[in-house]
């Protein structure tokens, strides 16, 4: 099997990224920039493709490198992750450890404020869990993903309306599509942390964008999902809003992505 990282990057010089990110295999960057251009070079004998471009949206970014994968296995990533040396024999034992397996999300380092998970068993991932992984955890077989005909979502994520949950949704999907998902206790590498491109606090914003995500999300239970969402992460949340604003503010999200239908 073949493995090749898609990268999504923003206002990066794709010539020295694959040395930045440790990359071991082939790759392709997707460069959100203010031009059009497009270059390849060998890095560690391995090819890297560069597409850059003047459009917005992770989303974005993440599809124009999926339809140009070709290889067996992809790997989703950010500009500002590091790869462990050896990450590609990790990520190919752990496919032909589970054959059945369409998708296998992996651990990596991340800044404790930014933790949302944490691989320490292996195993299925369910509709009850799917929910915490980012998009830099996610390994997929290329062909699968085509099969079930499954994309990111342009509505959701950094430059696009509303500002994250492009990586729940794409899991969402794959589960609806009958995609097999699994868990590896193997650790990928580090984020470098950074500054967050669309987090500005927990204000009126970040809680109606999260209403809508959980209209798509969770349907006729999106209110019930947001009252357990809000209790259980009242203390770190709720300051700057009380409870019942928070909770009319998502309804409204939610009233926002019916709308949409």
């Amino acid at each position: 099997m073949k493995l090749q990282v898609l990268v999504a990057a923003v206002n990066q010089e794709v010539n020295s990224l694959a040395g930045q990110m440790n990359l071991e295999s082939d790759a392709i960057i997707v460069n959100q920039c203010d031009h059009f251009d497009y270059c390849e070079y060998l890095h560690k004998d391995r090819l890297v493709k560069c597409f850059s471009m003047p459009e917005r949206g992770v989303g974005l970014s993440r599809n124009t490198a999926l339809m140009r994968a070709d290889g067996d296995i992809c790997l989703f990533s950010d500009e500002d992750i590091v790869f462990t040396p050896g990450y590609e024999k990790l990520v190919l034992d752990a496919f032909e450890a589970n054959p059945d397996a369409d998708i296998i999300t992996f651990n990596f380092i991340v800044d404790p404020s930014r933790t949302t998970y944490c691989n320490k068993a292996p195993g299925r991932i369910r509709w009850y869990n799917y929910g915490r992984y980012p998009t830099y955890a996610v390994a997929a077989k290329t062909e699968s993903l085509r099969r079930a005909n499954v994309s990111f979502s342009l509505l959701f994520g950094g430059g696009a309306r509303y500002s994250n949950g492009e990586d729940s949704l794409f899991l969402h999907d794959c589960l609806k599509k009958g995609l097999h998902l699994y868990a590896s206790c193997e650790n990928l590498g580090q984020e470098v942390y950074r500054e967050s491109t669309w987090f500005k606090g927990y204000n009126e914003k970040f809680f109606v964008d999260r209403g809508v995500l959980y209209h798509y999300l969770y349907g006729v239970l999106a209110r019930l999902f947001s009252l357990r969402f809000l209790y259980v992460h009242r203390k770190e949340m709720l300051g700057e809003l009380g409870f019942r604003e928070a909770y009319r503010l998502m309804k409204q999200g939610i009233g926002q992505g019916k709308d949409r239908i």
